[in-house]
């Protein structure tokens, strides 16, 4: 565990916050979102997950283990021949 810092709770408009040393969010990588909770008498704060981390490499993978191809046929209707304009 590193040295604790002790600091104080400002208003920011109808909220009240804390500044957090740049230092600090370096350490943990955060630089932009952060996900908050509670965990019993303490405030839990990390970077927010990227929900879409780690797509490009699964893409790849699928490729590359011709994993990537759809699981129903391709059906066209009489509508999709005759109606449908590009």
């Amino acid at each position: 565990m590193s040295k604790s810092i002790q600091t104080r709770i400002v208003q920011i408009g109808n909220s009240q916050g804390i500044r957090i040393p740049k230092s600090l969010l370096e350490q943990i990588g955060i630089s932009e979102e952060v996900e908050i909770e509670v965990e019993g008498d303490r405030i839990v704060i990390r970077a927010a997950q990227k929900p879409r981390i780690g797509w490009d490499e699964a893409f790849a993978k699928m490729t590359e283990q011709h994993d990537d191809v759809l699981l129903d046929d391709c059906t066209t209707t009489e509508w999709d021949e005759v109606d449908w304009k590009w």
